[in-house]
């Protein structure tokens, strides 16, 4: 009746699991521009999630090698599903809110990362065919429409 059989294992889906923070502090928000296979494109400071890694930490961490700012997690904003247009692969992204703490202006930015930039949402609406995914602007208007769900929803049971 439960019969467990490798075809079945190996047909089980399993999206990549990523993070990304919008940082907003005077009418702006936090942005990198990366270079994605010849392309430069701008997205929220994201990125995968590690093994044994909470998902706030994973946020923490990924907004810091990307942008060299030091941010406080203050909202937890939802959870995205997004296929690539070629269907090749499929996220599944937790988005937090995040305000600046400090920056480190000597930081090396991750590989592929051009720089951190700071945009209005105007300015990020009209950059729209740069957007790495539907998701930028998306979770910035999520945020901006009040979607700020309490951190404590987000929970890790690591070992």
């Amino acid at each position: 009746m439960f019969e467990h059989s490798a075809a079945s294992a190996n047909s089980v889906w399993r999206p990549r699991v990523t993070v990304a923070t919008v940082v907003a502090a005077e009418g702006r928000f936090l942005l990198v521009e990366e270079n994605i296979r010849g392309a430069l494109v701008l997205n929220q400071p994201a990125g995968h999630l590690e093994r044994n890694e909470s998902l706030p930490d994973a946020a923490l961490r990924e907004t810091l090698e990307e942008t060299g700012w030091t941010v406080e997690l203050t909202d937890f904003i939802g959870v995205y599903r997004w296929n690539t247009p070629d269907t090749s692969a499929e996220y599944l992204r937790f988005t937090f809110a995040a305000r600046p703490v400090v920056h480190d202006l000597r930081r090396q930015l991750d590989e592929g990362i051009v720089r951190a930039l700071w945009l209005t949402r105007d300015e990020v609406a009209a950059q729209s065919e740069r957007h790495r995914n539907p998701m930028v602007l998306g979770n910035i208007d999520d945020w901006q429409r009040g979607r700020h769900y309490p951190l404590s929803i987000v929970q890790s049971l690591l070992a």
